[in-house]
């Protein structure tokens, strides 16, 4: 199996998986205490936590704390709902636990529209009254990152909060500085699933949206998961020395997968993405038969939290495509671990089976 659908979720790194181990074993080794306890394997625990947080915050702004959440989701939930929001203005590209979370929240939401690349412009105006602005670093689906520190500053200079949804961004290119908070999880930098983590300007309010113990700063409650904490930092970790390396083989490997398709349109802008993303084209496509045919090659038709739906993206119509290049475009994503003769073979399949139905 070929598994480029990077962007849905990135294999566990070897060296967070064994930062985990130890917050996993027996009664013998007290590693399963709770990080809330008192107690001297409690505190073990918690000191485990620490150190992850302090991880995390080594790829993040200064000037901030982390906050750890369940995944990026709520992270967004509690930026938004919690910042309690009368106007929001949110790009027509967002995952949905941005536009969901803003149709919660109860405030007046305005959809800011991109280009055909995918672009927002930093120059438009945003209207008088938004009192929070929330765009992500990079989109899910076509690769594309957008101005944010720009953004950020317009957002600032009208009197509104700035949320940003870094988590394909994180661990892979910088952070940006002018946001107010930011949504980050660990599965998608190779860290575990179940675990993230929203960073918090300091002097930014928010009102809890969970409520119970009152951990994490009363902003969360809930018992964290030593394991997944420390497995997270320790991707974060592994993630900050080899951000050049990991950058640098993502660039080749998007060099080389265009290179082998060359009847094939790239969606979203060329130069403005995080090149580990390369959302394709090929008019008059069936990708329905093209996934159910390569079942030795993990891919995607779009974002894996609307996979299997029928409906169309919504990220490509907001490009401005024809129905039809909605229905013949694939996502192929890959990282640290993608080899290029996998590149090489996935890319033979991939246009030997679209040969195959005659286009």
């Amino acid at each position: 199996m070929i598994y480029l659908d990077y962007q849905a979720t990135t294999p566990l790194a070897p060296e967070a998986r064994e930062a985990m181990l130890p917050w996993l074993s027996g009664a013998d080794a007290m590693g399963f205490a709770n990080p809330h306890s008192p107690h001297v394997p409690g505190r073990a625990a918690a000191a485990a936590v620490e150190v992850a947080r302090d991880q995390l915050a080594a790829l993040l702004p200064p000037g901030g704390r982390v906050i750890f959440t369940s995944g990026a989701t709520e992270a967004l939930n509690l930026a938004i709902v919690g910042s309690k929001p009368r106007q929001i203005a949110v790009s027509n590209i967002e995952h949905s636990a941005v536009l969901k979370s803003a149709e919660a929240s109860g405030a007046w939401v305005e959809l800011l529209e991109v280009d055909s690349e995918g672009l927002l412009d930093p120059q438009k105006p945003l209207s008088m009254g938004t009192d929070l602005v929330a765009v992500m670093q990079v989109n899910n689906e076509i690769g594309v990152f957008q101005p944010i520190d720009e953004l950020a500053r317009a957002a600032h200079a009208i009197g509104a909060l700035f949320v940003c949804d870094a988590v394909q961004g994180y661990g892979k290119i910088a952070m940006p500085t002018e946001a107010d908070m930011i949504a980050i999880t660990g599965h998608k930098m190779y860290g575990p699933k179940g675990i993230g983590a929203l960073w918090l300007r300091d002097g930014v309010e928010l009102s809890p949206i969970v409520f119970g113990g009152g951990q994490e700063g009363g902003l969360r409650s809930g018992t964290l998961s030593p394991a997944l904490c420390a497995g997270f930092g320790a991707a974060a970790a592994l993630a900050k020395a080899r951000l050049e390396q990991d950058e640098t083989h993502c660039a080749a490997l998007f060099d080389l997968t265009l290179s082998l398709m060359p009847l094939w349109q790239l969606n979203g802008s060329a130069t403005h993405r995080w090149k580990g993303n390369v959302n394709l084209r090929r008019a008059g496509l069936d990708v329905g038969r093209l996934m159910s045919e390569l079942r030795g090659l993990a891919f995607s038709a779009g974002s894996a939290c609307a996979s299997g739906k029928g409906e169309p993206s919504r990220v490509l119509q907001a490009l401005g495509l024809p129905d039809k290049a909605l229905k013949s475009s694939i996502r192929l994503g890959f990282g640290r671990y993608t080899t290029e003769l996998e590149i090489q073979d996935a890319c033979a399949m991939l246009n030997a089976a679209a040969a195959a139905q005659g286009v």
